[in-house]
């Protein structure tokens, strides 16, 4: 395999290795890299500038290296991101949604990297709420979080991160001044509540371990010092989420880990009274709420429900939640058949169900008579994504839902709950121009060596040459997360030139319901690093690629996956790009003072408590079992401020792989050392970003074959 480096005189930097051991039932676990981990590591996620020198002196000569070996790719990366930008509509705007008296949407200003919040009278001029890109002036990283209009639609509180560490601000904008009030509250994770008499919002706070851990209450313009504490969950193994009602009557409050959850209500009309407990947590209940007029909805994996189902319960009869005669069946579980998300209306109970991989809407009337048969919005397409969109009117019977394929860019509908009928309400546009008919998709399957049939989303150019070739295979696989069949016009600058873009939904995922996720964690995790391996085996049977051609992707949980399969079968792969990639697994989870290793145990297992989870995790774990063989290039990216995954376990890795691999490479290590998990921000920065991953995957299958 030719080295991106070799024809040029570039060295890659070698750190110091120091003697780091620690020792878990009876083995001797030694890190050499452990000294990248900074023992201030936590003021320096909030602060970069408190990273010691000597390791911001290392990452930077990582980066150093990285940007001079890609550097023979910087024109191919330019006209990828210019490609990207022309099909990009630069003045992309959401379609208005009706809120009394107002429409509000969010907008991009051309060349404008951050989203416009605006809202305009029926017959009036638009008014612009919030400047994104005014407000990340002068700052090297801004993500704009919630804005949210108060009930009485005077005022506007928003959060935004400036850091990348997914601590979040939050101000209050009085609407008729433009100005925000001097009350910032610090150290949120950006959910915004309104009371429902304006005066105060209730957010989520995050503690020093980056774990969200309480809802409080802010009342406008007063010192966030004192403000009321509602919520709090002491266990340092799970998280607390906030989101408001669609009926604006209550908060609702989720607790949670990856085996169980619970819920909470608060009263938004009397915020500070008690909250109600829906049901207790026990382990493996899944559940969450979403209250009606009198009634609350519930999806529930209950009494072995494990693709769910929906049941409601009068909300003063709440107190009786317990008693199972209480509750009334709104949809049975049927194997199969997940349904994964569902909204309240006044008199419509609208969920989204998946089957096979394939979405699609059902709707429910709930006033009487309530004996008719649920009605089904389906879309016909080899391939899909369905997604639920905002609707703020509560009373409205009507569902906003955006479609689109792999190959067909997203249309938005609104559907009327009373008949059924569709009016499109926006096409996404791609000004550079795409034609559907000239590409295709289908949902393919793949064998795992346990015989479990894997589905794969193929999209390739009907003119394609024919015969094996490049293709850039797509995988996560983990938390029940089902990677969409959406459109993504950035895909297209790898698919007109001759790729096959492929996403392998392993287990691990959602995509076959809460079953394929079971099969891919704890015990199981294995079957996800077969089910890749077997999915690009299975490519290359049908003629699309061949080992080498193949350029492997993921990120975060998925960048497991990237280390696992490369450490399995090295000699697939062209290509790896790795994004954020959770490559140390077992020093991680075996470290308890880490903020996100509690609630992980939940996902992977308990190695610091059990042998047998230790001896698993430790024949998997990418960190631990890079071996003396040869790798393909591998393009690995970090974030300084990254709480999820911590910069120093990609670090670690491009070191270690650099000084026991036999050959192959290059290890390319780039950190960003102005962002966390999620990379830039801004609009055209993440284009850039992926214009360089792609160029890095065409050179890595065409070096590969030289």
């Amino acid at each position: 395999m030719t080295s991106f480096a070799e024809s040029r005189d570039i060295t890659p930097p070698r750190f110091d290795k120091r003697q780091n051991t620690q020792v878990f039932h009876g083995v001797t676990l030694s890190d050499d890299y452990a000294w990248l981990r900074a023992e201030n590591w936590r003021e320096a996620l909030q602060d970069p500038d408190a990273l010691p020198e000597e390791i911001r002196a290392a990452l930077e000569a990582e980066n150093t290296y990285t940007e001079a070996a890609l550097k023979p790719l910087a024109p191919l990366a330019e006209r990828l991101k210019q490609e990207m930008i022309a099909r990009m509509d630069a003045t992309d705007s959401d379609p208005p949604a009706r809120d009394g008296a107002w429409f509000y949407y969010n907008r991009f200003r051309e060349n404008g990297q951050h989203q416009l919040i605006c809202r305009k009278a029926p017959d009036g001029d638009e008014i612009i709420l919030l400047d994104g890109d005014r407000c990340a002036e002068g700052l090297d990283y801004f993500c704009l979080g919630d804005a949210v209009h108060s009930p009485d639609h005077r005022r506007l509180a928003w959060s935004r991160d400036e850091r990348g560490s997914e601590l979040q601000k939050i101000s209050c904008r009085d609407l008729a001044t433009g100005l925000d009030g001097e009350d910032v509250v610090e150290n949120a994770d950006g959910a915004i509540v309104w009371t429902c008499d304006s005066h105060g919002f209730l957010y989520t706070r995050v503690d020093e371990d980056f774990r969200t851990c309480a809802v409080l209450l802010h009342r406008i313009g007063e010192d966030p010092a004192t403000d009321t504490l509602l919520f709090e969950e002491k266990d340092p193994g799970l998280f607390v989420h906030l989101r408001g009602a669609r009926s604006r009557r209550h908060a609702i409050v989720n607790v949670s880990d990856h085996d169980c959850s619970e819920s909470w209500l608060i009263d938004l009309a009397d915020p500070t009274a008690p909250p109600r407990l829906v049901i207790p947590r026990r382990p493996g209940l899944i559940y969450d709420v979403e209250p009606g007029l009198d009634r609350l909805f519930l999806r529930t994996n209950a009494d072995n429900a494990f693709d769910f189902k929906l049941l409601s319960i009068a909300l003063d009869e709440l107190s009786q939640a317990s008693d199972p005669a209480r509750w009334r069946e709104e949809a049975p579980h049927r194997p199969g058949k997940a349904i994964f998300n569902a909204a309240v209306f006044a008199d419509y109970l609208v969920w989204l169900e998946r089957e096979n991989c394939r979405p699609r809407l059902v709707a429910k009337p709930l006033t009487e008579p309530r004996d008719g048969a649920p009605f089904v919005v389906e879309f016909d397409a080899p391939a899909l994504h369905l997604r639920l969109e905002p609707n703020f009117e509560f009373r409205d019977p009507v569902a906003r839902v955006t479609f689109s394929t792999p190959i067909d860019p997203d249309r938005t509908y609104d559907i009327d709950l009373r008949s059924g009928a569709r009016t499109l309400v926006k096409t996404r546009r791609v000004p550079s121009g795409h034609d559907p008919a000239r590409y295709q998709t289908r949902l393919d399957w793949a064998e795992a060596p346990d015989g479990a049939r894997v589905p794969l989303t193929l999209i390739w150019r009907k003119d394609r040459a024919p015969g094996p070739g490049p293709l850039l295979l797509y995988g996560y696989g983990a938390y029940g997360v089902a990677l969409p069949a959406r459109f993504d016009e950035t895909r297209f600058s790898l698919i007109d030139r001759g790729f096959v873009y492929a996403i392998a939904h392993v287990r691990g995922g959602g995509e076959l319901g809460e079953r394929w996720k079971l099969a891919g964690k704890m015990a199981a995790k294995p079957n996800t690093f077969s089910d890749y391996i077997a999915c690009a085996r299975h490519l290359c049977a049908l003629g699309l690629t061949e080992p080498g051609k193949i350029v492997a992707e993921g990120g975060s949980a998925g960048g497991l996956l990237m280390g696992a399969i490369a450490n399995l079968a090295p000699e697939l792969f062209g290509g790896v790009l790795a994004e954020v990639p959770f490559v140390d697994v077992l020093n991680t989870i075996c470290d308890d003072t880490l903020p996100l290793t509690p609630p992980e145990w939940q996902e992977w297992g308990n190695p610091i408590e059990d042998r047998a989870v230790f001896e698993l995790i430790r024949s998997y774990s990418p960190y631990d079992n890079v071996r003396a063989q040869a790798y393909p290039a591998m393009l690995i990216e970090a974030g300084l401020t990254d709480p999820r995954v911590t910069y120093w376990e990609p670090a670690k890795w491009a070191q270690k792989l650099r000084e026991t691999m036999t050959g192959g490479g290059p290890i390319l290590l780039k950190t960003n050392m102005e962002a966390g998990h999620g990379g830039a921000a801004g609009r055209f920065d993440e284009l850039e970003d992926i214009a360089w991953r792609f160029a890095f995957a065409i050179e890595a299958v065409s070096a590969s074959s030289s």
